[in-house]
Formats: C-alpha cells, sequence, structure tokens
C-alpha cells in the first residue's frame, strides 16, 4: 500500500473515511477483498505468497469494528531480505482480540523492515512507525501516509489531501473518492523526495495511481464508516497499464462484541 488517504471524526456522518491505493508488483499473487474464512469477521484482500494484507476492518469489536492498515517505508539501503512479512501485522491485528495499545506492545518492531502501521478502533486511530517507534493519535481531520511517516508532506500527500477535504463534501456518494485515487499526475523533479531510489523511480512513485506494465498500483479501496453504524468497503482492482479489473462491494451493520 503506498497511499492512504484519512478523514477522522471530519465528517458528522462519517466518522471515518479512507481512500488508499495498494501499489505492487503485479506477478505477485493477491486474492480481492471478501470476508475470510478463518477468522470470518475480518474483510480485506489477502496476499497469497506471504499470507497477510495491506488493509482491512472487521464488522465486530468493542467498539463496533476493528481497522488495520499498512505502508513500507522506502528506504531500500536498510532492507532486510529474511524479515517477516509486513502485512502479517495487520492480519494479526485484525484476527486478534487484544486492544491497539496490547497489541503494539507485544511487537518486536526490529524484526520488520520500516513500516507505518494504522490502527482503528472506532474510539481511536493510532498512527505507529518502527522507524520512529513513536505511537501517534491522530486528531480529528484529513491525513495522509505513503512511504514515509505520517502526514510528510510529498506531493502526492498533499495534493490526495486537499481533493479528500473536497471529496467530503459529496458523501456519501463515493465517486470522487475513486477519482482523487486515479490521480496520475508525476510530479516535478525538484519536489521529488530522495529515498534511495533511481530518479526514474521516484517519478514513477510519486503518482498518486501508477501506471505501469510489471509494477503499479493493484487495487483501490474506499471505506465508509457511518455513524449509524453501518459500514461500505468498496475495492477496484487494477490490471497492467491501469487497466479496469474487478470491483467488490461490501455493505455490513456494525456490530459490538
Amino acid at each position: 500500500m503506498c497511499l492512504i488517504l484519512v478523514a477522522w471524526q471530519a465528517h458528522p456522518d462519517f466518522p471515518l473515511v479512507v481512500a488508499a491505493n495498494r501499489d505492487e508488483f503485479f506477478k505477485r499473487r493477491t486474492a480481492s477483498a471478501d470476508f475470510w474464512n478463518d477468522p470470518p469477521h475480518v474483510l480485506a484482500g489477502r496476499d497469497l505468497e506471504a499470507g497477510g494484507t495491506w488493509l482491512g476492518m472487521t464488522r465486530d469489536g468493542p467498539d463496533g469494528y476493528k481497522f488495520a492498515a499498512l505502508t513500507n517505508f522506502r528506504d531500500p539501503a536498510s532492507h532486510q531480505p529474511d524479515a517477516p512479512s509486513r502485512g502479517r501485522l495487520v492480519a494479526d491485528f485484525l484476527a486478534g482480540d487484544v486492544s491497539i495499545d496490547a497489541y503494539l506492545d507485544a511487537l518486536n518492531p526490529a524484526d520488520y523492515n520500516g513500516f507505518n502501521l494504522l490502527l482503528g478502533d472506532g474510539q481511536r486511530l493510532i498512527a505507529f512507525s518502527n522507524v520512529t517507534l513513536q505511537r501517534h493519535e491522530l486528531a480529528p481531520g484529513v491525513h495522509g501516509l505513503s512511504n514515509h511517516l505520517l502526514d510528510t508532506p510529498w506531493p502526492k500527500v498533499g495534493a490526495g489531501k486537499t481533493a479528500l477535504n473536497a471529496a467530503l463534501t459529496a458523501l456519501p456518494d463515493e465517486k470522487r473518492l475513486f477519482h482523487l485515487l486515479r490521480d496520475d499526475t508525476i510530479h516535478p523533479d525538484d519536489a521529488l523526495p530522495a529515498t534511495g531510489v533511481s530518479l526514474e523511480w521516484e517519478r514513477l512513485l510519486s503518482a498518486a495511481f501508477i501506471h505501469g506494465h510489471d509494477y503499479g498500483t493493484r487495487c483501490s479501496t474506499v471505506i465508509k464508516v457511518g455513524a449509524d453504524g453501518t459500514a461500505t468497503f468498496d475495492e477496484q482492482t487494477w490490471l497492467p497499464a491501469g487497466q479496469s479489473g474487478a470491483r467488490r462491494r461490501f455493505r455490513f451493520r456494525l456490530e459490538s462484541s
């Protein structure tokens, strides 16, 4: 997942709105979003090579639901090839029954390559990175996360946050949310970060939506959690060169457990 935009307690009818793109190599085997067989309360896609996931939620929890999402922290110089899959961090939180704090307390962050986690329980939304080892409780408003720290002002993060703020005015219609996730603007070289990859890759990765034949945006996900206790989860999959794939739509009522 390379771009996660979140409106947290920024809309009176939808306390959580998420618009996110997952970028990955197209050869990596992936299952589209669905409720899992085990455990059946988890709704997420699945990485069929390492068993984890990049984003998902549950339809129940102590406060109605749990939400989790992940981005990698881009730093190729510190990559550990034998580190465990970071996608397990999302899957294990969603499948478990512990609180956010208890889950983070039990982690050994040094085991993993660089990551950012967003963990929510309906009452709080917490950002944690194993690069800084800091937990940050999100204030109400619009936030953005790519492959650096929360709200790092990379061009696609800034543009995405502005577009999400505007799209909130059209809710419950999510068309503008999906539209902002299709922004394929390549930003100017002087605005790009230096993360240890080539300039050619920095250019490619500067877009919110990445067109590519081998690597690109694999899916766009829009989540809306309503103040009325309902939730929607929409996933649009993408094929090489930005061609449209399957669309999955889920509508369900949240249940406190």
